[in-house]
């Protein structure tokens, strides 16, 4: 398991490209018997419009843009679950995450 912290993060869903701003991150890659899952937990989520959007969609998939302290950058699909109360959300990753 490999734990990447980030600085920025921007996702893409209903047609627009939105950054998403957070007081910490981190990517967790995680890589079981052959195939590698990612996910990625935020904590701090400074817009709670943008939580309670996702919290009442059923389109929850987003192209997830991410920038690493280290300045890696990464790029995958990914399906959004807020928790509001916590101004928390954890992107789930589905199918291959990029570096670039």
């Amino acid at each position: 398991m490999e734990i990447i912290q980030l600085k920025d993060i921007e996702i893409v869903y209903q047609q627009q490209m939105k950054e998403l701003p957070f007081q910490s991150a981190e990517l967790v890659l995680v890589s079981d018997y052959g195939s590698r899952l990612w996910y990625v937990d935020v904590n701090g989520v400074e817009d709670a419009e943008l939580l309670q959007w996702f919290g009442q969609s059923e389109d929850i998939r987003v192209e997830l843009y991410a920038t690493a302290k280290d300045g890696r950058t990464f790029n995958g699909t990914a399906y959004l679950h807020p928790n509001e109360p916590h101004q928390a959300a954890a992107l789930r990753g589905d199918g291959e995450l990029r570096e670039t």
